[in-house]
């Protein structure tokens, strides 16, 4: 069981056990890296009534970092999109573009899935 509540200190986090006002938690998951730095692209349908959107898995970056990619993604591309869970997920079928944009960007991306 979780601590939520100490009378010494008030509301606690359940993950650093510390009070709110001095939890760590936070600040180590905005500088922590949320990919292996294998950087794969891929076609995804699967769960989205049949509309297709490109995935971003693997950059080696932290959560700001990888917004701020996705922003110039989808400024590339023209489309929308969002980061979920460290992927950068681009609206529709823009593996070309994507591929080279990261490229450009430095990186070696591969094509993954079928």
């Amino acid at each position: 069981m979780a601590l939520v509540y100490s009378t010494e200190g008030g509301r606690t986090c359940p993950q650093c056990r510390q009070a709110l006002a001095d939890c760590r938690c936070k600040a180590q998951a905005a500088t922590a890296v949320l990919g292996d730095g294998k950087v794969r692209v891929r076609r995804e349908t699967a769960g989205r009534k049949g509309k297709g959107v490109t995935v971003v898995l693997g950059l080696a970056m932290t959560a700001g970092e990888l917004t701020e990619a996705a922003k110039k993604l989808k400024a590339a591309c023209g489309t929308g999109g969002t980061v979920k869970d460290g992927t950068i997920e681009i609206q529709g079928d823009h593996l070309d573009k994507v591929m080279a944009w990261l490229t450009a960007a430095g990186f070696a991306p591969k094509r993954a899935g079928g």
